[in-house]
């Protein structure tokens, strides 16, 4: 019996490991559950990646799974030049990122392409017309140097390869922008059907800009603007549109701080152009002032090209302001520049970016100095990529570069950067944009997107001294700046209006 027991203990191991093999075939363990991916919860952490996932394969019906980016405030304003004062209003526009909901981003990419084409609509071109009372514009060299600069970028991306992905070349699909009413909206319509073109570039007059904008919305065409600076072309809540350049409610803040909160003027005018830059380019400067308790004395139109302003300021004399806002072309800023120094006033003359060129110099002479401008960028940044840009502009057109060219460079890039990432759509093309969370490096500078598609990055002022323009930030002139407004509802405690 002993020679038996061994065999025995082992024909019992046998049959209970059996047993065991046979429970585990009938109910096998359930395989270990797959880490739960980590949802992305705030719109700064949103990768380019994340963003590509979310668009690949995406339906007609589905919308990117992405946090929209949201501002604390708009335009970086300060509170106490806010409206409704420390109040918090029952509805704030422009905090949460526009988003597109329709269905474009399920259309494929066409399969014959000889080239990927990039509109560009600007003033190149003068047009005479009864409507308008003559010659329009008076904008067309603003619209030659961007249309350059757009060019420009496209030969270097076509140096490197044009759209990688399929080997073809980019392309410029030029259209002029008149003065004649709803005329830039035709000539949008025909970027988009005639020319067939992936997204549109242009924009310097507020009032073309406005009405070719709406007809992109319809299209649904991505818009970038590298030299329409009106502050309300961003606030038409429309998700496709977007601006590569600090805005004249910028410039109108720095201005006005420097005016007020750090040179302490008490009785600032206003004198601008009559026309709709003029009109609206002083809007946030006359509101500030009223909000800071130095409301603007007086305030006076000319219309442009106007070589006399004896009735201009023979109304701001009667009013004895201490520093003087204006806001209109360069050509007209320096005569009313002249006219107030021939009188003999020694008034601080503080005016708009479109005075930082050598016309104006030519015309204001020795009344140049000492005029402080705002400016959306510093041309004084060192940067390789801003000489090598200035190197390659002067070698391709003769001239140096101004505002309006780098810009256009700038937003250019963005937009082939955008086809070169998520291909031939549109609606894609638009989201990869909107939903980047860095800064874009251009060679203006970096450039941040706003929740509002606005560019969000540093102005500053341009001051003639000792015979040309200097550079200078906020911080290193020193001017204050007031808290924004969610720092002071959190102070007075204040939550929502009733």
């Amino acid at each position: 019996m002993k020679t038996l027991q061994p065999l025995f203990r082992h024909s019992l191991a046998l049959g209970t490991a059996l047993g065991v093999l046979a429970t585990l075939a009938a109910n096998p363990p359930a395989a270990a559950a797959p880490a739960p991916e980590k949802k992305i919860e705030r719109a700064e952490d949103i990768t380019i990646e994340a963003i590509l996932e979310e668009l690949d394969g995406i339906s007609p019906y589905e919308l990117p799974a992405l946090p929209l980016k949201q501002n604390k405030n708009y335009a970086a304003s300060s509170a106490d030049v806010e409206p409704y004062g420390g109040v918090k209003p029952y509805k704030e526009h422009f905090l949460v990122q526009m988003e597109y909901t329709g269905a474009g981003r399920a259309i494929p990419e066409p399969e014959h392409l000889d080239s990927v084409k990039i509109g560009f609509l600007g003033p190149i071109e003068p047009t005479v017309s009864v409507a308008t009372g003559g010659k329009s514009h008076n904008e067309e060299e603003l619209g030659i140097a961007m249309m350059r600069g757009a060019r420009l970028a496209i030969e270097q991306a076509n140096e490197q390869g044009g759209y990688r992905p399929r080997n073809i070349p980019f392309e410029l699909c030029v259209r002029n922008d008149n003065a004649l009413w709803g005329a830039s909206g035709s000539e949008v319509i025909h970027l988009a059907y005639k020319d067939n073109v992936w997204a549109i570039l242009g924009g310097i007059d507020g009032a073309n800009t406005h009405i070719a904008i709406r007809v992109a919305l319809k299209i649904e065409i991505p818009w970038m603007t590298p030299g329409d600076l009106d502050p309300t072309y961003i606030e038409t809540n429309i998700p496709w549109v977007m601006r590569c350049i600090g805005d004249d409610r910028q410039q109108n803040y720095i201005l006005v701080d420097y005016a007020i909160r750090k040179m302490g003027y008490k009785r600032p005018c206003i004198i601008r152009s009559s026309n709709r830059y003029g009109r609206f380019g002083v809007r946030e400067i006359r509101d500030s002032l009223r909000r800071l308790g130095s409301p603007s004395v007086i305030e006076m139109a000319y219309k442009g090209g106007t070589t006399n302003f004896d009735m201009q300021l023979d109304r701001i004399a009667e009013y004895q302001p201490d520093v003087i806002f204006h806001w209109g072309n360069g050509a007209d800023a320096a005569r009313v520049l002249n006219a107030v120094r021939a009188r003999g006033w020694k008034q601080p003359f503080l005016t708009c970016d479109r005075a930082v060129t050598d016309e104006f110099v030519q015309i204001a002479g020795a009344n140049a100095e000492g005029v402080v401008c705002g400016f959306p960028w510093n041309p004084e940044r060192q940067d390789p990529k801003l000489d090598a840009f200035r190197t390659a502009f002067k070698a391709r057109w003769g001239v140096e570069a101004d505002t309006y060219a780098a810009h256009s460079f700038d937003g250019t890039n963005m937009l082939l950067w955008a086809i070169q990432t998520v291909g031939l759509n549109r609606a894609k093309i638009r989201d990869v944009l909107a939903y980047r969370s860095e800064a874009f490096p251009g060679v203006t500078g970096d450039i941040p997107l706003s929740s509002a598609l606005d560019d969000a990055g540093e102005v500053f002022l341009a001051i003639r001294e000792n015979g040309k323009w200097v550079y200078r930030s906020r911080e290193e002139l020193g001017i204050p700046r007031g808290q924004v407004m969610e720092q002071t509802r959190r102070e007075r405690g204040v939550t929502s209006a009733k």
